[in-house]
């Protein structure tokens, strides 16, 4: 195993429990104390996690969020969708972040990759986002490069919204974009509860190349209030392997490319 896939080992055993020890890298990954102990300070310098004595622990996030971030549904789920978002974006990438518990999830897979976080003197990533603590989390990994697009803060989700954000949007391009959803419906789309929220992903959406839906299983079949652009502006859902056949179906016969996370 070369450096950089023990780096990246290293970095889901940390996800899995919020802390490791040397020990547990030496026996996992069969190599010297002193190379677990320098893999950690690589992954250290890189600011992905904070070193302790005998191992490390992951960084904290110094800030409140609110509750739908707390109480997050669907957590594997989730989880399984941004690992395959991720497996999309390559490095030197502009891509764009809604805001939401999926794409929150979404950032934290593109953070864990080695190949992003690499010393260099160009950005291994440029995410645009809209999402205030999307844009805090970035900000402590020098690597990416973070656009954070201006508007008003909607309280309820931490996302900007209004003429401010618009005006951001509209002066830029993305490679990819990922819009969560609050539901997804062969026939209408994508929807969002909520008005503004779904005028600016729909904005986001149509300045990406390849814009993409990602939405957990709960959310295929549902309608919320407000349309997230106009039909057939979306090629591609990411959904997880909870998703029926029928669900899957669905969205085929209406366009969309499906890809399922397992």
């Amino acid at each position: 195993m070369n450096r950089e896939d023990r780096l990246s080992v290293v970095l889901d055993l940390l996800a899995e429990s919020g802390q490791i020890e040397v020990d547990t890298i030496v026996d996992r990954l069969g190599i010297s104390p002193a190379t677990a102990r320098r893999d950690l300070d690589a992954l250290a310098h890189q600011q992905l996690l904070t070193r302790t004595r005998g191992g490390a622990s992951a960084h904290s996030v110094a800030y409140d969020l609110p509750i739908r971030y707390k109480n997050q549904q669907n957590a594997l789920a989730k989880t399984a969708i941004a690992r395959a978002a991720s497996e999309l974006v390559p490095r030197g990438a502009v891509i764009g972040l809604c805001g939401g518990t999926t794409a929150t999830a979404i950032a934290e897979a593109l953070m864990a990759r080695a190949d992003i976080m690499a010393p260099s003197p160009d950005p291994g990533l440029t995410v645009v986002t809209n999402a205030l603590n999307i844009a805090m989390q970035l900000a402590m990994r020098p690597q990416i490069k973070t656009v954070v697009t201006g508007g008003v803060v909607h309280a309820r989700s931490f996302e900007l919204v209004g003429a401010y954000t618009d005006t951001v949007l509209s002066s830029i391009t993305l490679d990819l974009a990922f819009i969560g959803v609050n539901g997804v419906d062969a026939l209408v789309g994508p929807t969002s509860h909520d008005e503004r929220e779904a005028a600016v992903n729909a904005l986001m959406a149509s300045r990406a190349t390849h814009p993409v839906i990602v939405a957990d299983a709960s959310k295929i079949g549902q309608r919320a209030f407000a349309a997230i652009g106009q039909r057939g502006a979306f090629s591609t859902v990411i959904t997880d392997s909870a998703a029926t056949t029928e669900q899957r179906r669905s969205l085929t016969e209406a366009g969309y490319d499906v890809i399922v996370a397992e």
